[in-house]
């Protein structure tokens, strides 16, 4: 028999449950792909997101370059935007990308940090529209532009 204040479920949450950006991305990135990759919150606001992932030379693409291979920059974006649904929403709903095309528009500079910004700007009951940046260091000069949808799958986003 379950209490009416208790989680029925993994995924449901106390009634007085509040989402809280920073200590989800604190729990996040500690383990795990974001963990691995050294991805460490940078900010929130409604509805956007920001991670950081550093520089690593075992995240480069070609050694002699230096430049940051794609993937960690497409697993950065993904995150950012996933909290960035949750930073909206005011709470955790698990979800899946259905989809997320990343535009690149420069290598990023090797040596430097990447911020990833992931923006929620729309929701329907079940889906998410989001879109976002990755720079390292002038959101004027983007590496890639990210555009993608997720969907809720256990549970409505509204």
């Amino acid at each position: 028999m379950t209490m009416p204040d208790e989680p029925r479920t993994l995924y449901d949450t106390p009634p007085d449950f509040v989402f809280d950006p920073a200590r989800a991305a604190k729990m996040m990135t500690r383990h795990g792909h974001g963990g691995w990759l050294g991805l460490t919150y940078h900010g929130h606001g409604q509805g956007w997101f920001e991670l950081e992932l550093p520089w690593r030379e075992e995240l480069v693409g070609v050694a002699e370059t230096g430049v940051l291979a794609s993937g960690p920059i497409i697993s950065l974006m993904d995150n950012a935007t996933s909290m960035s649904v949750w930073t909206l929403t005011g709470k955790f709903v698990p979800h899946a990308t259905l989809d997320l095309r990343v535009d690149y528009m420069r290598a990023a500079v090797p040596g430097r940090s990447v911020i990833g910004h992931g923006e929620c700007y729309k929701l329907t009951r079940t889906i998410a529209f989001i879109r976002g940046i990755a720079h390292d260091g002038d959101p004027e000069d983007p590496v890639a532009h990210v555009i993608g949808t997720f969907m809720a799958t256990h549970g409505p986003y509204l």
